[in-house]
């Protein structure tokens, strides 16, 4: 008696336990963050060789799996607000380099659940190193990868060297009384309007700079610096067009003596004077008829500062925090871009790796060549389905009770036979 029946029942079963095994599988990784869900295909099988010609009254085999195909569809992100922690929305995985399982190379994942070592490194869960490119002193990246490295020793301080300062001197302001210098006044008496700003010498300490501006004729003024209340006699003047826009600058240093620091020299950015009759240009001293206020002030100066942490944008670019209020670009992050997903082989702890299949990795920067963009502080949840799954697992379980019956009818069937002989 043939026993094709009975042999493409068992092959059924085999099937669908291998297939329920890829189910359970996605099932047990629906909260591994980044984990991406699989799923079996199934063929069919032929009991002859094609070569010998095939035939449509044939009966086939049975069935096989013939491939576990993994489903690189986007999974939702959810915010943690932890500044570490990247996800990637598109097309792409991190690069992190390492030893798994005795293996050294590059690895590829969608977890982006990132820390900072005891080093200083970027690394996973596992100890493994998050590969970018590292940023150079003029403000660039390089063009290899390398282990993202955090200097979390202190940045030195940066004596000022430009203060910039917009403000508007009121037009309708008249000429003080008390002239300057005057050691029986005050320099506010002195002049019409004054301004503060805190700048930094060269070994991080701070001073305090007053700008004092004083009316002489509609349209003219003088300004003059003070440094920590001591008089700098450092001055200038500054003229106003009839609009009120800004015409000319007459002198823009301050000079200063610190104790036990280099001596400094304050270039004032008044912002730009126009040609006769033209327009202020925006960001600029205006005198217009109204009260002399300042919009905007800024110096580039900075005490020393320790490093507080780090953050990443939505390019992959890592900058360190300093409590000074500084910030330093450290690396960007490299994003990998296969031309087959489906072809990369999966090598646990939410990595995988590449194989001739998937192709080598194309290296680059988030949010280019079609890889996907970063979203800082938030993870890439498991892509799992669980109504889908479950969906399936019932007819996966269907499918397997269907197959037994095959089997026990071909067994009735066979002992039919046997019967006949009694």
């Amino acid at each position: 008696m043939d026993l094709r029946a009975m042999n493409s029942g068992v092959s059924g079963l085999l099937a669908e336990q291998q297939a329920l095994g890829v189910v359970g599988d996605n099932i047990a990784n629906v909260n591994t963050v980044g984990f991406k869900a699989q799923r079996a295909i199934f063929e069919d099988v032929l009991g002859h060789s094609i070569l010998a010609g095939t035939s449509s009254s044939l009966p086939g085999s049975g069935v096989a799996i013939g491939d576990i195909q993994q489903q690189f569809t986007q999974g939702s992100l959810n915010t943690t607000g932890i500044s570490t922690d990247v996800a990637l929305s598109g097309d792409g995985f991190f690069v992190v380099k390492g030893a798994v399982d005795g293996v050294s190379g590059n690895f590829y994942s969608r977890a982006g659940q990132f820390n900072l070592d005891k080093d200083g490194y970027l690394a996973n869960s596992n100890g493994l190193k998050v590969q970018g490119y590292a940023a150079n002193p003029d403000g660039t990246f390089s063009a290899t990868t390398s282990s993202i490295q955090a200097p979390t020793s202190s940045i030195q301080p940066h004596s000022t060297s430009t203060a910039t300062l917009t403000a508007n001197l009121d037009a309708n302001a008249t000429v003080p009384v008390n002239a300057w210098g005057d050691p029986n006044s005050t320099l506010a008496s002195q002049s019409n309007f004054s301004s503060t700003q805190t700048v930094y010498d060269s070994l991080g300490n701070s001073h305090t700079m007053d700008l004092y501006f004083r009316n002489t004729a509609p349209g003219s003024w003088e300004w003059h610096g003070v440094m920590d209340g001591v008089d700098t006699a450092s001055t200038g003047t500054l003229t106003f067009g009839t609009n009120g826009a800004l015409t000319a600058v007459g002198g823009n240093t301050v000079t200063f003596a610190p104790t036990n620091a280099d001596p400094m020299t304050v270039t004032l950015n008044f912002g730009t004077a126009s040609a006769a009759g033209a327009e202020p240009v925006p960001g600029s001293m205006t005198g217009f008829s109204s009260s002399s206020n300042v919009s905007s002030q800024s110096q580039d100066g900075y005490s020393s500062g320790d490093f507080s942490g780090i953050s990443i944008d939505g390019q992959g670019v890592v900058t360190g925090l300093y409590t000074n209020g500084q910030k330093l670009a450290i690396s960007q992050l490299a994003v990998a871009k296969f031309r087959s997903n489906d072809g990369l082989g999966r090598a646990g702890q939410s990595l995988w790796i590449d194989t001739r299949d998937s192709g080598p990795a194309a290296l680059g920067t988030a949010a280019s060549g079609g890889r996907g963009s970063v979203s800082s502080g938030s993870v890439e949840s498991s892509n799992v389905d669980l109504a889908s799954e479950f969906v399936s697992m019932i007819q996966h379980q269907r499918a397997f009770s269907a197959n037994s019956k095959t089997i026990t009818t071909a067994d009735e069937m066979l002992q039919e036979l046997i019967n006949i002989k009694r």
